[in-house]
């Protein structure tokens, strides 16, 4: 049995998410017809902390950021999703809710589903449990990996490793965000990330006009961020080569 590659023909500028790419023909005839395309809008919220899951998002170019919410009612990106991968891993992992909000950082689009039936597809098709829980793996790792790089290391290589993460996820070499939305996330003064981008400008790494950002030097990003960003690159490239 060989992997059947899905391809959106809706729109040909929308990429793969990569675990619905991992799905067998067989169990993919199954899942078509509980799948429908949904446009993310910037600034959604998909789900709040402690909501029920009746839906579990699949992205293709769009971008989640799961959020813990503190008690003054500020906020801290703990994670961020996209084409690799889902949104609301909670529903098979022994709860129906979710512990963080859920808010679309980079609009595009996903696929979403019932949670009952993903449920029932991981609890019955080995392949799917498989891709799930490598996917979440990779997803604990990215967690902890941010908890780390935000008690140890500067803003400068926070705001790097943020951008590259965010630009593996995307379509182009733009993001539209300002910084005081990337402040926000990282949970650090606006004037930080400010004083961060404006360093990474004059390297010629990043541009930064009107509430986008443009990566313009790869290579020389990835020498600015600390090794948070391909610990967790890695992880995810590990486990995805083992799927299917």
């Amino acid at each position: 049995m060989t992997n059947t590659k899905f391809w959106m023909h809706e729109t040909e500028a929308r990429s793969i998410n990569q675990i619905l790419a991992s799905i067998f023909e067989s169990e993919w005839l199954r899942w078509q017809p509980h799948l429908k395309l949904v446009e993310l809008q910037s600034e959604q919220v998909l789900f709040e902390s402690g909501d029920k899951l009746h839906h579990i998002y699949f992205p293709t170019n769009a971008i989640v950021s799961l959020l813990h919410i503190l008690e003054d009612g500020g906020s801290t990106e703990i994670a961020m999703t996209g084409r690799e991968g889902m949104v609301g891993i909670s529903a098979f992992m022994g709860s129906n809710s979710t512990p963080c909000r859920a808010v679309v950082q980079q609009p595009g689009w996903a696929y979403k589903a019932a949670s009952r039936f993903v449920l029932q597809e991981f609890e019955t098709v080995p392949m799917v449990m498989k891709l799930m829980l490598r996917f979440t793996q990779a997803l604990i790792t990215q967690m902890s990996q941010v908890a780390v790089c935000n008690r140890h290391h500067d803003i400068e290589q926070q705001l790097s490793r943020w951008l590259l993460l965010n630009f593996d996820r995307v379509d182009g070499e733009v993001l539209t965000i300002t910084h005081e939305k990337i402040a926000s996330l990282l949970g650090v003064r606006r004037e930080g990330v400010t004083r961060a981008a404006c360093l990474l400008q004059a390297l010629s790494l990043i541009d930064y006009k009107r509430g986008h950002m443009h990566l313009i030097n790869r290579e020389g990003l990835k020498a600015k961020a600390c090794a948070c960003y391909e610990v967790v690159r890695y992880e995810y490239e590990r486990l995805q080569k083992g799927s299917g």
